[in-house]
């Protein structure tokens, strides 16, 4: 749950199997880029690894979880962020004390705001590949850092200005966060979760402030040289927290191998990524055999599973339809839907991602 994650809608990084920070971008419908230069470097087909061999899958008995849907996860705005107004291709949005226009493919309505509240915006993301400096920002009042200090819910941490249009944080997905944590100090016993594709780390630091012993798996050193830096500022530093530079999938499938069991797992894979060995994900071909890995390294008495998905042309029904069959004979129940951010200033709904989550 990414935690500093446009997967469909905003161009968001997620290195999946990727050696840089996650751009979350692509292959999203209406999105401008199809697939951009920053995400990773390609090597030439010579040099790529082999594909390695699709998990072998097969239905599983037993009957279906219960099923809720649709569930619109909304988050509102608050003191740490606010969606403030959108329209015509752009978003203006209030993180701490800055005030961010980055570009929305979602927001195909007019702006409710007059043109003088989005001319206060400190900082906006321009695209521009020949712009030097920090990522692709233009900063109209004063040159700002690449950080800036930020909070959530009480956690503090680093938003950061970077080249894919993100900044370090996907507010969206603080209603995946707070149930989490709600289920954490429920279950009145130690929780083990897995964070896979866990970028710079905001759910992890509410997992383990919850009470659990977290593992956090990305991809990209740096995003984790991130999510470090993070831990610290959040005064986090003596909480259980295992920071992993890997492949999602291959240090998931090391685990089912090793006997390692989690009662929560997160993941949040992109619609389309390389590891730092060439490795290749395919959303479409690869999130089955995953999504039935994670089933695979659940403790005998798990609490969920959290899927989300970005950057795709699909309705939420393929994947609430994957996660319940692989989730058959395990009752619980499968609730489905879409992250929404509900706008300030028309109270709009700006629709972020699909999630499919299974919980015990």
């Amino acid at each position: 749950m990414k935690s500093f994650r446009d997967k469909r809608r905003d161009n968001r990084p997620h290195p999946a199997r990727a050696e840089q920070p996650r751009p979350r971008d692509a292959f999203a419908a209406g999105r401008q880029q199809a697939a951009p230069a920053e995400r990773r470097e390609t090597k030439p087909a010579d040099r790529q690894e082999a594909k390695p061999v699709p998990r072998v899958l097969a239905r599983r008995d037993g009957a279906l979880p219960a099923e809720r849907l649709p569930l619109i996860l909304e988050v509102a705005p608050n003191a740490d962020y606010a969606l403030l107004d959108s329209g015509a291709g752009e978003k203006l949005e209030q993180y701490g004390p800055y005030r961010i226009v980055r570009p929305e493919g979602q927001a195909i309505w007019q702006r409710a705001l007059p043109a003088k509240e989005w001319e206060r915006a400190d900082a906006i993301f321009t695209g521009d590949t020949d712009e030097e400096g920090i990522g692709r920002w233009r900063f109209p009042k004063a040159p700002l850092g690449e950080t800036w200090p930020m909070k959530h819910d009480g956690i503090d941490y680093l938003g950061r200005f970077t080249s894919f249009r993100h900044v370090g944080v996907f507010p969206e997905q603080a209603s995946h966060w707070d149930h989490m944590a709600g289920l954490i100090a429920a279950a009145k016993r130690p929780v083990k979760v897995l964070n896979l594709f866990g970028y710079t780390g905001l759910a992890s630091l509410v997992a383990a402030r919850a009470g659990a012993e977290v593992t956090h798996v990305d991809a990209s050193k740096k995003a984790i040289g991130w999510a470090r830096e993070n831990q610290e500022m959040a005064g986090l530093a003596d909480k259980p927290i295992r920071w992993i530079v890997e492949d999602a999938v291959k240090f998931a499938e090391r685990e089912e191998r090793r006997g390692s069991r989690y009662d929560i797992v997160l993941f949040d894979p992109p619609a389309y990524g390389r590891g730092p060995k060439g490795e290749v994900w395919q959303l479409f071909e690869d999130l089955p055999g995953l999504t039935d890995l994670c089933r695979s390294i659940l403790t005998p008495k798990p609490l969920a599973v959290v899927l989300t998905a970005y950057s795709i042309r699909a309705s939420f029904f393929a994947i609430h339809a994957l996660m319940r069959d692989t989730f058959a004979g395990m009752g619980g129940t499968v609730e489905s839907g879409e992250l929404i951010i509900r706008e300030k200033s028309a109270g709009r709904a700006l629709s972020t991602s699909l999630f499919s989550r299974w919980v015990a």
